[in-house]
């Protein structure tokens, strides 16, 4: 069989009547769309309910699926323990999508369980299906630290396991909207908040899907938004199908939003094969910009891709201008990867013989040695974005004030830590944001005496 229908949820425990005591008649439509959703999976009749879920475990670089064979969960936690379940996983299922995981190259599967418990974001929607629909047993997912792209990918091996088992699936996509809708709200304002809102409604109430890859990490993050992720993965389960998609409820009372959309997968449609499109345009792209890339990008990307390929380092060519092969200066490399960071690395001053090595040097280590990120594989070759910085001498400064998040880097020093942020940078807009990234990048807190240093960039593309 195949995927029968999905729906965008929210999880906000107050509708639980037992946990709201009454609040939750604040959000009528939400519950009136929520009750609706559940007689559509009664009639429906599922063998499984696919959930993902933001609240369940999550990893920067993988994706948990719940293994073994039952999971239990109360409210407790919200002072309503008389509210309990008790969930069969689809054990198969579970393993035919790690299966594939594993086969794709894609970092997804059981291992990494922390709490066997359900979390609120799956015991939500849970709680008004489990009303009128007892049977069908449950697959729980965790989001991830992953690009968009292969939260996507995630969703579209969803789709192949369910169709080889033959499973008849109904998949949950649990997630709020933003959590900075009013001032009054636990989280406060953000003008990005209603933004967020407004927009994922109107993309999901059209269905075009597509647009889930158009949402730029800051924009989300200043948005505070909770279940995009969760949502780009039902979006991959039903990629490459027709679609009827329709917008049941959005609500905001408590500051959050809360959005329900439903979607009725129908004939194949290869226009909607969101992945594909999306790669293509991104390929197209990159390779536009690599052929206008200068002398020090070029030099980046090919000692890149001397390395991921062959292991090998990169001879400095022959060709390179003579300003890159007599002068010496500290330089970053700065890899994206489907708009995200993939690795960076790079020196305050000078430690080879020449900045063409420098480049080659921490190329190298921006590919295969930042902590923060696994070696970049030659299949991601195509997708990278590389920028280089080269830095000018620091220079020390006495107050903040003398920094400009647009202009200057930051140094920031206490004893033998240290802490760089280069100039820029989207996300970081304030001279406060940049000395505290820096800062806890160095492993300072806020009250060492600390002093700071600026420096300016001359970046390549």
């Amino acid at each position: 069989m195949s995927i029968l229908a999905a729906y965008m949820v929210p999880h906000p425990p107050m509708i639980v009547p037992a946990i709201g005591r009454g609040s939750e008649a604040q959000i009528p439509a939400t519950i009136q769309a929520y009750q609706e959703i559940a007689r559509d999976v009664a009639r429906l009749r599922p063998d499984t309910l696919i959930i993902t879920s933001p609240h369940q475990i999550m990893y920067r670089d993988y994706f948990h699926i719940s293994p073994g064979s039952r999971a239990s969960g109360s409210f407790s936690q919200f002072r309503a323990p008389q509210v309990t379940f008790q969930e069969s996983y689809d054990t198969a299922l579970v393993q035919e999508i790690s299966r594939l995981a594993d086969e794709a190259g894609l970092p997804a599967g059981t291992m990494g369980e922390r709490d066997k418990q359900l979390d609120h974001g799956t015991m939500v929607p849970l709680w008004f299906i489990r009303n009128v629909y007892p049977d069908g047993r449950i697959v729980r997912i965790g989001l991830s630290g992953l690009p968009l792209a292969d939260h996507y990918r995630l969703g579209m091996l969803i789709q192949q396991a369910v169709n080889a088992l033959g499973r008849r699936a109904v998949f949950i996509a649990s997630g709020d909207l933003s959590h900075k809708l009013q001032s009054y709200g636990p989280y406060g304002f953000a003008p990005e908040g209603p933004a967020y809102d407004e927009r994922i409604m109107d993309v999901m109430g059209r269905g075009a899907f597509g647009e889930l890859f158009d949402f730029s990490e800051d924009f989300c993050n200043k948005a505070a938004e909770c279940g995009h992720r969760s949502f780009v993965i039902m979006a991959g389960a039903l990629d490459g199908r027709g679609v009827r998609a329709e917008a049941l409820s959005h609500e905001d009372v408590t500051g959050v939003g809360y959005g329900i959309c439903r979607f009725i997968p129908e004939a194949e449609d290869q226009d909607r094969r969101f992945l594909s499109i999306l790669n293509e345009k991104e390929l197209a792209e990159i390779c536009e910009k690599s052929a206008r890339s200068d002398a020090y990008v070029r030099l980046a990307r090919q000692a890149v891709e001397a390395y991921v390929s062959r292991k090998e380092r990169l001879a400095v060519p022959k060709n390179l201008p003579s300003d890159i092969l007599e002068e010496k200066a500290g330089a970053f490399v700065s890899i994206h990867e489907h708009g995200l960071l993939r690795g960076c690395i790079g020196t305050i001053l000078p430690c080879e013989t020449n900045l063409a090595e420098e480049i080659i040097s921490n190329a190298i280590s921006a590919c295969s040695r930042d902590p923060r990120f696994n070696q970049i594989l030659p299949d991601e070759l195509p997708y990278l974005d590389i920028t280089v910085d080269v830095l000018g001498k620091p220079e020390d400064i006495t107050s903040p004030d003398q920094l400009d998040v647009k202009r200057y880097g930051v140094i920031v020093t206490y004893g033998r830590k240290r802490g760089l942020l280069l100039p820029d940078l989207e996300g970081v807009d304030t001279v406060s944001d940049q000395i505290s990234i820096a800062r806890q990048k160095g492993g300072i807190r806020e009250d060492d005496p600390y002093s700071l240093q600026r420096f300016e960039v001359i970046r390549h593309y």
